[in-house]
């Protein structure tokens, strides 16, 4: 397997890999030039995204933002995200319908060693799904291998490190259900 389909399948893989250095290079570049974009022409900055992330429909996304690759990343129609979205798409990242991020939100599907050794050539992950109709609080943070069920909100500041099944609120450090909706 190729470093590249070891990092997609979630198992232990060199992230310093030259394919995959060149990968994000690319992604932090568009980034770049996604995030320097004249504000007041909001469909040609969304343009640049097109292509490097899978959009579906109408995608709005404030600057800044900032992805490892990109290509990992498939956005529902009607999504929203406020200044300041990271994601870390080292696997799948799925967002389905009408989403909503507040800001400063934080994806990651990547996953480190314990060992300091290891952790310095190493690293997996675990894809992140995203059900519809969900919100997001503003820093909200979702660790790898997380589904949000469809028709949730994450209250502000969350950290959602296991799954929260459908129509849930919930919220704090870890982020726990509150009620249901």
């Amino acid at each position: 397997m190729t470093e590249r389909e070891k990092m997609l399948a979630g198992l232990p893989y060199n992230a310093w890999d030259n394919e995959l250095l060149q990968a994000r290079l690319l992604a932090k570049s568009v980034c770049h030039a996604f995030n320097q974009a004249d504000p007041r022409q909001p469909a040609a900055r969304m343009a640049l995204l097109d292509g490097l992330l899978t959009l579906h429909g109408s995608a709005y996304i404030e600057p800044n933002f900032f992805c490892d690759y990109g290509v990992n990343i498939e956005i529902g129609d009607h999504f929203y995200a406020n200044h300041n979205l990271t994601i870390l798409d080292v696997c799948p990242v799925t967002i389905a319908e009408h989403v909503m991020m507040g800001p400063g939100c934080m994806i990651a599907t990547a996953k480190h060693p314990l060992d300091p050794v290891e952790r310095e050539t190493i690293e997996s992950g675990a894809p992140v799904v995203i059900g519809h109709h969900v919100w997001l609080g503003g820093n909200v943070s979702v660790l790898p291998g997380v589904t949000i069920g469809d028709r949730c909100v994450i209250g502000a500041g969350s950290v959602v490190n296991r799954d929260i099944p459908a129509g849930a609120v919930a919220a704090g450090n870890p982020a726990r259900v509150i009620r249901m909706l």
